[in-house]
């Protein structure tokens, strides 16, 4: 089946563990568009992991670093993006994607994030001294929820749903299957 959508670029937002990158490569492979996940991006330009980065550039710099990928990758067609968790806390990157791509929130409980991230090493806000992972993740939460709100043009709730039907509902409010 082939489909026409709003946009041909495609970017998924929300808090890590809400499935950007699993519901992305679905999402991409249903549309026939490739699949780009930021941070996946970033590893590549650098040649070093995200952790890596976050020790030896901090946060900004993971965050600069991040936003030239982010402003690169908006400018793509047929294209599915997953951004990382924090990606909206910029105002530059909230521009990039809201000029070109449609925004899909991807929303889940801070309990799932919990349940889907606490044995992930890969990310370093989660990491170090931060020994209750749930209250980062509430607080992050908090902070994030309204950004991402802000700029989705659609906000579909991915807690204990199946993917596929997660993925068919994105195909039914954002593109006409031809």
């Amino acid at each position: 089946m082939s489909y026409s959508c709003k946009k041909e670029l495609l970017v998924l937002v929300g808090p890590m563990g809400a499935g950007k990158s699993t519901i992305g490569k679905i999402l991409a492979q249903e549309l026939g568009y490739e699949f780009l996940d930021s941070d996946k991006v970033i590893e590549e330009r650098c040649g070093a992991d995200i952790p890596w980065i976050f020790d030896v550039e901090g946060e900004a710099g993971f965050r600069d670093r991040e936003a030239v990928v982010i402003k690169d990758l908006s400018m793509k067609k047929k294209t599915v993006l997953a951004t990382g968790g924090g990606a909206m806390m910029r105002q530059e990157n909230r521009d990039y994607i809201t000029r070109t791509g449609y925004v899909i929130y991807l929303n889940t409980s801070v309990e799932q994030q919990f349940h889907r991230t606490s044995k992930d090493k890969n990310r370093p806000l989660l990491q170090g001294e931060n020994d209750n992972a749930f209250d980062v993740l509430s607080n992050l939460m908090e902070v994030r929820d309204p950004l991402y709100r802000d700029v989705a043009d659609l906000v579909i709730d991915t807690d204990r749903k199946n993917l596929k039907l997660v993925v068919a509902r994105i195909l039914q409010d954002v593109c006409d299957a031809g």
